[in-house]
């Protein structure tokens, strides 16, 4: 074998490598665009995705307004139940942006679509991130949306960019790891229904059981005992000291943050080996 042989078979290896790598980014920038524009092409979607976090505000928001503002004081430490209840309603809402991603995967398998990029170079790993980061960004889109609305209903808002920032990050961590264990769940599924019948088993328990809705300190030991490592108080916990106190608890974003790490690991490894064309 002759030394230039040799040389092109080396360092062929890391050029192959990389026009993979690259193929990879390119196929994960096409899917995740074609999530975005899904979602801004279904005008029923939008509305929906604009209208909700009003009614929210307006309908949960006003439960305390006839109370005494004493009462409210006491209990949820500041006058207005509505700027302590923006943070939890921001974080309830990322419990369900992974089972649109689910239902949207489940369309691609029943009309088509995925067996059709699987026969791609496209790897399952990138198809499933594709989608995580989707429906992820589809949750984000409330959050505009939400802190208008709770300005509109006379909302103050405390904390500075940072702070902000720290808490906007917090949200997409929580979206993050939601999304990606909807879609490692539902990864060799076609059902239509079993995103709904998912969301439905845990999206109650998570949200009663965290402080996004009431005070942690009235709750009973056991319900606190799940608030202690549910995500969804954290978020609730970050965002609530940033816009109600001006305060923030960096550690809440530390956990958010090993939350969407450790789902988005797990839920990788298992699109990798169950997530089926059909």
């Amino acid at each position: 074998m002759s030394t230039e042989t040799t040389h092109a078979r080396v360092t062929g290896r890391p050029l192959l490598s990389e026009r993979r790598s690259v193929s990879q980014r390119s196929q994960f920038t096409g899917l995740y665009a074609r999530e975005l524009l899904r979602t801004f092409r279904n005008p029923w979607v939008l509305v929906i995705t604009f209208v909700q976090p009003f009614m929210w505000l307006a309908f949960f928001g006003s439960s305390f307004s006839g109370a005494s503002p004493a009462l409210v004081q006491s209990m949820f430490h500041t006058n207005s139940y509505t700027a302590f209840l923006l943070p939890g309603v921001l974080a309830t809402s990322m419990l369900t942006v992974g089972m649109f991603g689910s239902m949207s995967t489940i369309q691609d398998k029943r009309f088509g679509f995925m067996k059709r990029i699987l026969l791609t170079p496209t790897t399952k790993a990138t198809v499933y991130l594709s989608k995580v980061l989707g429906s992820t960004s589809r949750g984000l889109i409330q959050i505009p949306v939400m802190i208008l609305a709770a300005a509109l209903f006379g909302v103050s808002f405390q904390g500075d960019p940072i702070m902000w920032a720290g808490w906007i990050l917090g949200i997409f961590f929580l979206g993050l790891g939601m999304s990606s264990f909807f879609l490692a769940v539902t990864a060799s599924s076609t059902d239509w229904q079993t995103p709904g019948v998912i969301s439905n088993f845990i999206t109650m328990p998570l949200m009663f059981a965290s402080g996004a809705l009431l005070p942690l300190a009235n709750f009973p030991a056991w319900m606190q005992a799940i608030a202690s490592v549910n995500p969804v108080s954290f978020s609730a916990l970050l965002g609530r000291g940033i816009v109600v106190f001006g305060t923030v608890d960096w550690s809440y974003l530390s956990y958010l943050t090993l939350f969407a790490t450790g789902m988005l690991v797990v839920g990788t490894a298992v699109a990798r080996r169950f997530l089926k064309a059909e």
